[in-house]
């Protein structure tokens, strides 16, 4: 079923590839009528936008295609806001001018550590992607459950059940960049540690995203608490 799903969502931007390539390889003809500079580069950006999305897509395939929980990875324990911090760290970078506001508590995780931070960085992203400009977005971490909220348009009730299948996209989703495979990717991960996602609405009317994994505080006295808002400046 993958492998089919794979194969519808990669003729689109494979055709689109080949006709710009082919547009491209016609003005370069001999006789033919050159491009304007402008349409020309307009051209290679698509050409480059298309390969973007291929070279994601293809790195979302391989990740959903891991079915072995552990295979190579190292399965060891995870301090849980650790990767958190990196995700959060990554996605600042990438969303320049979004306030962040994150309250985090310790919880140790046993699993594979690059895969959780990889699930978090996609929820994170996601809350990005729909944030408005300047908007907040809530992170909080207590009792092994990670929240995300933002103040975009939020999830249609109906959406809500099927925004972790693989290739889902809400309505208004459909025109915005992106593999489909993000949140699916997240879903992957959770259940592979014995944990749950779930999409709800948060209190400012934007989406709210829950993930949980099993396991238990640190020792009391290592345990430590991070709150503070933060403004993505690229630092």
């Amino acid at each position: 079923q993958l492998v089919a799903d794979a194969g519808h969502e990669l003729r689109t931007p494979l055709t689109s590839l080949r006709t710009n390539l082919d547009l491209l390889a016609q003005a370069s003809a001999p006789g033919a009528r050159s491009l304007d500079p402008a349409d020309h580069e307009s051209l290679l950006g698509d050409v480059r936008a298309q390969l973007r999305e291929l070279t994601g897509l293809v790195r979302d395939l391989v990740e959903l295609a891991r079915t072995d929980p552990t295979g190579a990875a190292t399965v060891e324990e995870v301090e849980l806001s650790e990767p958190v911090q990196r995700a959060l760290e990554r996605v600042r970078r990438r969303a320049p001018g979004l306030e962040w506001a994150t309250s985090i508590e310790p919880w140790v995780v046993t699993g594979d550590a690059d895969a959780i931070e990889r699930a978090i960085t996609n929820l994170l992203d996601n809350a990005a992607k729909w944030s408005p400009p300047a908007g907040t977005v809530s992170i909080t971490l207590a009792a092994g459950t990670l929240r995300v909220a933002d103040e975009g348009p939020g999830i249609a009730p109906e959406d809500q059940p099927h925004v972790f299948e693989r290739f889902y996209r809400a309505t208004n989703a459909r025109a915005l960049p992106g593999s489909g495979l993000g949140l699916a990717i997240v879903r992957q991960v959770a259940e592979r540690h014995g944990g749950w996602v779930q999409a709800g609405a948060s209190s400012g009317g934007g989406a709210l995203m829950m993930l949980w994994f099993p396991g238990a505080p640190p020792p009391s006295e290592t345990r430590a608490r991070y709150d503070g808002p933060g403004r993505s400046d690229g630092g």
